[in-house]
């Protein structure tokens, strides 16, 4: 009887050890971008898009007021990102294309977990017509959202 007690409680145990799975809660990986100097928060509306591979445009954050930081999806098989930024003040539209070199990573933790993408960005360019700067403050893109991977300036004299 106490040979059937000490197995039941062995395989319990066994059975407990492997059920548990350390999947994490939230599994979309999103690059942030903090924004910095007197701009910020942005007071004019800003829309971020992208042309997806079918040929149309691709809305990733529309009219947003406010903001002093935003987070955005990368892609997971190209390895360039082109982002169209929209500022829309009160007297004038700018508009300036970001692009986002970068190279991918598959994230696998376990069978019963969904895949991830993790991203390591090696280089970012845009156009100045309503950004003054942006550069990388973190290249690596993954769960962590603790530390934004760009640092993004406006011009100052966007109304």
């Amino acid at each position: 009887m106490q040979k059937v007690t000490a197995l039941l409680l062995i395989g319990c145990a066994v059975l407990a050890a492997c059920s548990t799975v350390d999947c994490p809660l939230n599994n979309t990986v999103m690059a942030t971008y903090k924004l910095t100097g007197t701009a910020a928060p942005l007071s004019a509306t800003l829309t971020v898009s992208t042309a997806r591979p079918d040929g149309n445009d691709s809305v990733l954050l529309n009219q947003a007021q406010q903001v002093d930081s935003f987070s955005l999806p990368m892609s997971y098989s190209h390895p360039e990102d082109v982002l169209y930024f929209e500022v829309r003040g009160t007297t004038q539209t700018l508009k300036d294309t970001v692009r986002i070199q970068k190279t991918d990573s598959p994230h696998f933790e376990s069978v019963d977990c969904s895949p991830a993408m993790f991203h390591t960005i090696t280089g970012v360019s845009s156009t100045n017509h309503a950004i003054e700067s942006i550069e990388i403050n973190n290249p690596n893109v993954s769960y962590d959202t603790s530390k934004a991977q760009f640092l993004l300036t406006f011009k100052s004299n966007i109304n």
